[in-house]
Parts: C-alpha cells; structure tokens; sequence
C-alpha cells in the first residue's frame, strides 16, 4: 500500500532550502501484485477440481465396490473317509429246515440267542414208528445171515464128501451159488436197516455249523415236514456285517481290506471292522452299491438294525473349503471365484469327503484360485468386487 513519511530536516552543510520538507518512499513492485493474483487462481482452479464429481480418483470409486474375503485353499492331504449307513445282518446266514419226512416235534432244546455247536441238535420229531421199523429191519439182517451160516455149513461138508466120490460138482456149484444168495440177502437187509437208521437219524434237526441261533420258528407239538420252510436261523461263528450302501464315485475307491469303524444304533461303542466284499454292480434306481463290512460277534450288533460307518480308503491330496464357500443350485454346487481382475466367476465343482476342516472339493478347483469366503448368495457372476484375503 502507498503510504507517505514527513520529514523534517536541515541541510547538513547550510545550504539548500530550509524549512519543512515532504519525502515519499516508492511503492511496491508490479510484479509482486501479479504473484499474488496467480497464486489466487490456482487456488481456485484446485479447489474447483476437488470438489468436481468427474474428477473424482480412482481411490474413491473403488472405495464404492463391494467388499468380499476370499480364500487360497491350496491343495491338503485328507485322509480318505466315507461317511455311510447301512443295515446289519449275518455274514453267513444258515436256515435250518426238515430234510426227512417229518413228523410231530416233541422237544426244542435250543432258543434265539443260544450258541450251539456243529451237529448239535436243535428239534426232535417223534419216531416211534420209525424205532419199529428199525428194529424189524435188524431182525431181517439176523434171519439173512443165519441163512447165509447155513449155506456155509452145507458148502464145506460137500467139498469134504466130493473128494470122495460121493458129491458131484454139479452139486458143489449148487451149494456154492446157495451160499452167495445168502451172504447177498444178509447185504441187502445191512444196507435197509441203514437206510432205516439214517432217515431217523434226520428226523433230528441239527445245526449244520456251529453258530449264534438268530430265529426259531418251532414249538414243541408242531407237526413239520420237508415244506416247512426255515425252522432256525444260524449266524455261521456268529460272525456279523454291514451292508453299508456307497455312492458310485465313492465305491470306485474302495478295495477289499479297506477298515471301518461301526457304530450301531443306540450304542455309543464303535466297533471296527474291515470290507470283504465290495459289490461288483450299482444299483441303477439310486445310483449305489454295497460295501459289505465284516465284524467279529458283539452283543449290540443286532440283525435288521441300521448303524453308521466312517470308512479309511487311504488319503487323497484337494482343495478343502469351508461349507460357507460352496453354493449349491438346481446345477449342483459352485463356488464364486475372484479373477485377477477382481471380476467374478462362477466356477462348477464336485465335493468329497466333509472332513473336520471342511469338505473337500474332488474336481473344479486347483486350489490356487481366490475363492470367495463367504456372502456368495448376494454375489453374481460379472460382479466386481474388493477382494480381501483371509
């Protein structure tokens, strides 16, 4: 700003004017005006650009975009387990009927639930009539051989008369041929009064092998005979199975020898046991087989009861995720993959093993992919997204 400053002053030497003198002191530059107008603008010309919504930075708009945690599950090993289900039952299940010809039972010494032996009987039927019937055909064999005695005797007195001259050979060949008829008929009744004795012998109903008694279906009185049906049920060594039912992905898996361990129904005990069979066809309704597992006798091992089975087939190397991860649609399940361009994607998996780190994913993943974590039900393909890493 201009401003003025009056002094007064005398000449130094005298000479010069005296009195009063004005002196002005000179302003300031142009140029110093001109800077401060240029700092004014530029001022305004920045503000003006930060508060301009087309100028807004790239910070801000991506600061707009939904936020999302994803996941690098890598690729684990998991050591192979089947979860299943089936239904117990006798590995090798023995029905015992009639094989003779039947008759009235008069006693049933055995019961479900008893242990017998191989050969043990389980069920006698009456055979009085078949103890007469014996006992005449053992008479027969007494009168055969008598006969055959006989003609024995008479045989050996004519080879002593013919050297003689008193008996012919005509009638030493008669003799003889007597004797052999009779040694025969004393055959022929041994081998009836045999026949005899075995068709008592299986009026008896016997256990075949030695086992658990699962069924009885007689009581004594009931008259049987050979139609009768199945009369016991015997669990061979009472030795027990799973028939656990197995999905044809998971079946292709499994091999004979494989463990398992068994948990029946209303038990808290597992039991392990090991495959000895895995079924050579697939059920075409339900897509499944069977596994048939066997177990050694436990008295909560029942037949016709359900029990569940983790079964070990080795170990597999797979991305596991987290149940969060994986959707599940009309197209089966997915997961919602992050590109390197933060843009979504649909990515269509199969799923393995539900392990205690989450389930395994067998097929549609490498495991180097950046897998949305969670909220994928609000996510859809295209989407752009934030992506933090877990």
């Amino acid at each position: 700003m201009n401003y003025e400053t009056r002094v007064t002053s005398e000449s130094a030497d005298g000479f010069g004017t005296t009195g009063n003198e004005v002196v002005t002191r000179p302003a300031r530059p142009a140029w110093v005006w001109i800077a401060i107008v240029v700092i004014v603008i530029a001022a305004g010309v920045l503000a003006w650009r930060l508060t301009s919504p087309e100028a807004a930075p790239v910070a801000d708009r991506e600061s707009q975009l939904p936020v999302v945690t994803v996941v690098v599950p890598g690729r684990t090993t998991v050591e192979g387990e089947i979860n299943t289900a089936g239904t117990l039952a006798a590995r090798r299940a023995l029905p015992v009927g009639v094989v003779g010809e039947g008759g009235r039972v008069v006693s049933v010494p055995v019961d479900a639930g008893d242990w017998v032996r191989a050969g043990q009987v389980l069920a006698s039927i009456d055979r009085s009539v078949q103890n007469q019937q014996s006992e005449s055909a053992s008479a027969q064999i007494r009168v055969a051989q008598a006969d055959a005695d006989l003609a024995q005797s008479n045989l050996d007195r004519a080879l002593q008369l013919v050297e003689r001259g008193f008996i012919s050979k005509a009638d030493i060949d008669r003799l003889t041929a007597t004797r052999d008829a009779a040694v025969a008929r004393v055959r022929v009744a041994q081998a009836q009064a045999g026949e005899l004795r075995a068709r008592n012998a299986r009026l008896n109903i016997v256990a075949p092998a030695a086992g658990l008694v699962l069924e009885r279906n007689v009581e004594p009185g009931q008259t049987v005979t050979g139609g009768a049906g199945t009369l016991f049920l015997i669990a061979s060594g009472g030795e027990m199975e799973l028939q656990a039912e197995v999905g044809e992905n998971e079946l292709a898996s499994l091999s004979v020898g494989d463990t398992a361990e068994i948990t029946p129904v209303g038990s808290g005990r597992s039991l392990t046991g090991r495959i000895w069979q895995v079924s050579p066809t697939i059920d075409p309704q339900n897509r499944q087989g069977t596994a048939r597992i066997a177990l050694s006798y436990a008295p909560q091992l029942r037949p016709g009861g359900f029990a569940s089975a983790v079964i070990r087939s080795g170990t597999v190397v797979a991305p596991v995720l987290p149940e969060s991860a994986i959707q599940t649609d009309d197209q089966g399940s997915f997961v919602y993959v992050v590109g390197s361009d933060n843009i979504v994607e649909r990515r269509n998996i199969e799923t393995g093993r539900v392990t205690a780190s989450g389930i395994v994913v067998a097929s549609g993943l490498q495991g180097s992919e950046r897998v949305v974590l969670r909220a994928g039900g609000f996510l859809n393909p295209g989407d752009e997204v934030s992506p933090v890493r877990q």
